[in-house]
């Protein structure tokens, strides 16, 4: 069994924001020379996420605005989080709703995706440099 490691590294402009990031795993995917297996993709830091969905600027606002409605980032105060000194209380907990990782399929050489499937980079604490981790085993 062969595998992979390697880490994408982000450091968005937005303090949200959603980043497709199918082409890197699939550059990833080519690297690995794996034709049959698994990727595992997760964000390594507790107020990002990764996940897969459709690649709708639409849906994306409905995402932000939801995620934003469930735990807003103001007032920080409302968060006992935010109580030791950290201003990022709704980031952890939009990352825990979005999800820490995802794992694709890999069937001859490709991304075994649904239809509209696409792979997502999710930054709710952003401005600094975070990475998200792609481990792939197969043959």
């Amino acid at each position: 069994m062969k595998h992979y490691r390697q880490e994408l590294w982000f450091n968005t402009n937005q303090r949200t924001e959603f980043i497709n990031i199918t082409h890197l795993a699939q550059q990833c995917l080519k690297e690995s020379g794996i034709k049959e297996g698994l990727m595992l993709v997760n964000a390594m830091h507790i107020s990002a996420s990764v996940f897969i969905n459709d690649d709708e600027s639409g849906l994306h606002v409905d995402f932000k605005e939801f995620l934003e409605r469930l735990a807003p980032h103001r007032p920080t105060d409302q968060y006992r989080h935010n109580d030791t000194g950290e201003d990022n209380a709704d980031s952890h907990i939009k990352r825990q709703i979005m999800g820490r990782e995802v794992i694709i399929a890999i069937t001859a050489g490709k991304l075994d995706f649904g239809p509209w499937e696409q792979l997502f980079y999710g930054e709710f604490d952003g401005q600094r440099k975070k990475r998200v981790l792609v481990k792939i085993i197969g043959e």
